[in-house]
């Protein structure tokens, strides 16, 4: 009886933990566009369904990333993304380094990043979509 007791107070301070840091204000932005990545039409419908919501300004804030704690956990990815390469803030002086790290990202199988993949199966790479990516990346 005394575990049961113990039980039910540990189960409602953690919904009551879980209700209250959903009122911790979260900032999910998604800034103007400055630069876009110049690519054919084809590796851009790529980038944009595997890569554009962390490194982008243009990210879909999916239903998952405004209930904490995952909300803290997207917008550290998003910020994290944005800050090492941002294709809505491309710069065409850094164009052959950018293509040359996101060829190795996917080349080492880093990019996308599995726990991304198990949500958003849009994002796994062919084999095909792989080749174009690294035709593009290498100006093959």
């Amino acid at each position: 009886f005394h575990i049961e007791v113990e039980m039910k107070k540990f189960l409602i301070a953690l919904v009551v933990l879980f209700v209250g840091i959903q009122f911790i204000p979260v900032e999910r932005t998604n800034p103007p566009v400055t630069s876009e990545v110049n690519a054919p039409a084809d590796v851009k419908a790529i980038l944009k369904k595997a890569c554009y919501d962390c490194h982008s300004n243009e990210t879909n804030w999916a239903w998952y990333t405004k209930v904490a704690p995952s909300s803290f956990l997207a917008v550290k990815d998003v910020n994290d993304g944005r800050k090492h390469l941002n294709f809505s803030e491309w710069n065409v002086n850094k164009e052959s380094k950018y293509k040359e790290e996101i060829w190795d990202e996917i080349r080492e199988e880093q990019m996308p990043p599995w726990q991304y993949k198990i949500i958003h199966s849009e994002a796994k790479l062919t084999p095909e979509e792989k080749n174009l990516l690294r035709n593009w990346a290498t100006n093959k």
